[in-house]
């Protein structure tokens, strides 16, 4: 059971941080698309809002980066139409994400795969959080745009998983930020939205907790060894600082930011 979060969890000193994530959600690719809800809950958001703020409806050029399973993809192609579209992902298995879109792929870390030439849509979901200095690729975003273009943005705050890290997890994302620091790059954007919000996953028990973790493949950056004491030792405790009429709680926190850049 060593991939799930332990109390005594730490990151594994022979792979870069991007390789154990790669390889978490490569493994966890067919169960994440119907198991990270709140995940699909924020692409929603992040599409809507975009449409809400008055992004017009077709961009020249789209890219998404961390684009998963397509849950920002399919929200932001219900919503608007591209005329080049180009999605990245670090797991090659989501090539069939772009091909059922129409779109092209760029495979590999976002940090150093070739970026598109002047998109004017920049988009990603609940993938920020996965980069040490998350406003540092923000910075870049807002360079890579074209000018007048727009971003949609979101990773995670300071309060996700609070449970976990209440229990001495460090199976956290390196890149926990407030909407602040996203937003702190883009000096003479005009920023329509900065903001974030917890919301609570209820579980029947601490086991079922772990196990939406591993199915989305979000415990990435760390690798634990269990043995049944320890696990009894981390569901006990969950359950007694944690439950609430015979269910646990599982915060998340996520943080997003809708921008554009101006026009000349």
């Amino acid at each position: 059971m060593n991939a799930l979060p332990s109390p005594s969890a730490r990151p594994d000193p022979s792979a870069p941080p991007s390789a154990r994530v790669g390889r978490s959600f490569a493994r966890n690719f067919q169960t994440y698309h119907a198991n990270a809800r709140l995940q699909a809950a924020i692409a929603t958001l992040l599409a809507r809002r975009l449409q809400h703020h008055g992004a017009p409806s077709h961009f020249a050029s789209g890219f998404e980066f961390g684009c998963g399973t397509g849950h920002l993809t399919g929200a932001l192609r219900a919503r608007f139409t591209f005329g080049e579209l180009t999605l990245n992902d670090l797991v090659p298995e989501a090539a069939k994400v772009a091909r059922a879109h129409g779109a092209a792929f760029h495979p590999g870390d976002i940090r150093r795969t070739p970026w598109p030439d002047r998109p004017t849509l920049i988009a990603s979901a609940s993938t920020l959080q996965w980069m040490r200095d998350p406003a540092a690729l923000v910075a870049r975003a807002a360079d890579q745009l074209a000018p007048g273009g727009w971003l949609a943005l979101s990773g995670f705050g300071p309060q996700q998983y609070r449970e976990l890290s209440a229990l001495g997890s460090a199976a956290g994302a390196p890149g926990l930020c407030h909407p602040e620091t996203l937003a702190s790059p883009l000096e003479g954007f005009r920023i329509h939205e900065a903001r974030g919000r917890c919301h609570r996953l209820w579980f029947t028990s601490a086991q079922e907790v772990l196990r939406h973790l591993r199915a989305t493949g979000v415990n990435g950056a760390a690798r634990a060894v269990w043995t049944r004491a320890r696990l009894r030792e981390f569901c006990d405790g969950y359950r007694a600082r944690f439950e609430q009429d015979g269910q646990v709680s599982l915060t998340y926190h996520p943080v997003w930011l809708i921008a554009q850049k101006p026009a000349v």
